[in-house]
């Protein structure tokens, strides 16, 4: 008999017409010979509903007290779906957090889990009966017994949690989409279900806003092998699998605060090319790697940072064996890149091939604002000088001179407690097909944009300002590192740029200037209509030329790239955010992944 837990979402149960068939489905489970545990979020808008009371009574509620009243709307639910179980004759018990035993840290709207006790999970389950459970919530470890719920997502975090500890066969998270989609449905209508998604890829594009899954549930889905399934309520279709690799061991004592870096990896085999002070406009980028495409080169990092006047920097590594035919293709179109060609001020090619590339990897380091700021300091502490920095949503990767990788590692994996490998290469063993070059595309457009100019180039200066933003619970998504050093009153100083939710962006701003006169750096602006437009893919690993497919797609709708920032398995571009749907369009269409189906969402 095979353990499965199921989460429902709100649109699910929403009436009680839903309710009822979703216990039609949950019996049906159980019915072809499976024990059942059944997570479900409150009904349709209760929630929001919840809020705007509090709002009406108070425009500061205390988060303890918004802790006991939201989590309320999921004991409505599994009080209902439960009676709706006995109703179709099914034995059932509904029980919230704490009574399935989802023990929690004492922080209030936004706990993580430390620990779910489930001995009377397993006795409830030894008694033939359904488990229905109230997801979103759980009880801190205190003597006080606080009532904590777990933020965003919680409900998907709950049940995926729940089929770790319980070792289940599958966790499946029912929603009101088919499955997981190429893109966003209400975006682009074209969107196609895939039929599987590696971790990896599912926790880049949930970390970009696909709002299917939440980063936190699919984390502990990587971290203990659990096999995802994603389903549609409404309908019997097999939906989505993520699959995860084979799980290292690891306790289940601290669920959720396992540590945010897995492994610490480098590669000394890296050579940098850049191109120094392009014209900042559509289609420079699509030009410099369509010919580098069309040579079958290669690339790994790819770094445009904020313009400079009417100028941009782009810089790119690649394998050093491709260096010198590399350098090659940038001398040659670098004319052809010039406002005049005969400026020979603009597109000059540096190369680099005294670097290493040395990285931060692991699931947990979403939504942990410190984690960048303490790969920086450990580095500094060293005496170890950043040369470039890019980030995805589960790697921080760093460019340092080749003689300080080996005091790099060492220092990455005491602070971390982890051990070091090279660089993984090639395509995903998860999947149990050839991964395609992309598998998806994503649209943000709730982030922000800080640029920092002339920051002194000197090891701990990019330490000192995201300890600063992490101190204060400023979470930063991209961060990029200028190319090009400007000597400003006789010192080196480089340019850093970094992306913030809108909601942090002011307070990011304000942090920044306060220690401007302290750090000794220039201007801070802000702008807040940016978008960023992704596309995610481990099969573009060992696939030349996906870079230079989304840059010209962009091209052709007129499209000017402010950022662009890489890791191995995804590309970002900061694009103006009145651009970000068109932007989408033309890259989700770039890759093959419309179709002729149009799927329709549910209100």
């Amino acid at each position: 008999m095979a353990l499965i837990v199921q989460k429902y979402g709100g649109t699910s149960v929403g009436t009680v017409e839903r309710i009822q068939a979703v216990a039609q489905r949950v019996k049906a489970t159980v019915e072809a010979g499976n024990s059942v545990v059944v997570v479900v979020s409150a009904m349709g808008k209760t929630t929001d509903g919840l809020v705007k009371l509090a709002a009406d009574i108070t425009s500061q509620p205390s988060r303890r007290e918004m802790d006991m009243l939201l989590s309320t709307g999921e004991q409505v639910s599994i009080a209902l779906l439960t009676m709706a179980l006995h109703a179709q004759g099914q034995e059932a018990i509904s029980l919230t957090g704490a009574q399935v035993g989802i023990v929690t840290e004492a922080e209030h709207t936004r706990a993580r889990i430390l620990k779910i006790k489930t001995d009377r999970l397993q006795r409830h389950l030894s008694e033939g009966k359904v488990i229905v459970v109230a997801g979103f919530q759980g009880i801190s470890q205190t003597s006080d017994l606080e009532i904590t719920t777990l933020g965003r997502g919680g409900s998907d975090t709950s049940a995926v949690a729940l089929a770790a500890a319980l070792s289940a066969e599958k966790c499946e998270i029912y929603t009101d989409v088919p499955g997981i989609l190429t893109t966003d449905p209400r975006l682009v209508p074209e969107a196609q279900l895939m039929e599987e998604i590696t971790s990896d890829e599912m926790l880049e594009l949930a970390s970009l806003g696909a709002k299917v899954l939440h980063p936190r549930a699919v984390e502990i889905a990587r971290n203990y092998g659990v096999t995802l399934v994603v389903r549609s309520s409404w309908t019997d279709e097999p939906g989505t699998r993520v699959i995860s690799p084979r799980p290292q061991p690891r306790p289940l004592e601290g669920l959720e605060l396992a540590q945010p870096v897995d492994a610490v990896e480098f590669d000394t085999d890296q050579a940098k090319v850049a191109l120094l002070r392009i014209p900042d406009r559509p289609g420079i980028a699509a030009r410099l790697f369509g010919e580098l495409a069309t040579q079958s080169l290669n690339v790994d990092l790819i770094i445009q940072s904020i313009h400079e006047g009417n100028t941009n920097d782009i810089a790119f590594t690649m394998v050093k064996a491709n260096l010198t035919k590399a350098e090659a293709v940038a001398e040659a179109i670098g004319p052809a890149l010039r406002s005049n060609p005969t400026d020979t001020t603009q597109a000059e090619v540096m190369v680099d091939q005294r670097m290493a590339k040395i990285s931060i990897a692991g699931a947990g380091m979403i939504g942990r604002p410190g984690v960048a700021a303490k790969m920086f300091s450990s580095l500094a502490a060293a005496g170890i000088n950043i040369q470039l920095i890019s980030t995805s949503e589960v790697k921080v990767s760093c460019t340092i001179d080749v003689d300080d990788c080996d005091r790099a590692i060492a220092v990455l994996c005491e602070a971390f407690e982890v051990t070091s490998s090279p660089v993984p290469q090639g395509n995903s063993p998860q999947a149990t097909a050839p991964a395609p070059e992309v598998r998806g595309a994503a649209l943000d457009i709730k982030q922000a944009r800080v640029a920092i100019r002339h920051v002194p180039d000197r090891p701990g200066m990019a330490a000192k300002i995201f300890q600063l933003l992490a101190t204060h619970g400023v979470s930063v998504d991209m961060i990029i590192q200028s190319q090009r050093c400007r000597l400003v009153n006789g010192q080196a100083t480089r340019d850093i740029a970094f992306t913030v939710a809108q909601a942090d962006a002011q307070t990011a701003k304000a942090l920044v200037e306060a220690a401007a006169a302290d750090l000794g750096f220039g201007d801070v602006a802000v702008d807040e209509a940016i978008a960023k437009v992704s596309v995610v893919g481990t099969g573009m690993i060992y696939a030349p030329g996906v870079a230079a497919r989304m840059f010209k797609a962009l091209s052709e709708q007129g499209i000017n790239l402010q950022m662009i920032a890489t890791s191995e398995i995804k590309i970002s571009c900061v694009v103006a955010e009145a651009e970000g749907v068109t932007a989408l369009r033309a890259v989700h269409n770039a890759f093959g992944l419309a179709g002729l189906e149009r799927t329709v969402v549910p209100a």
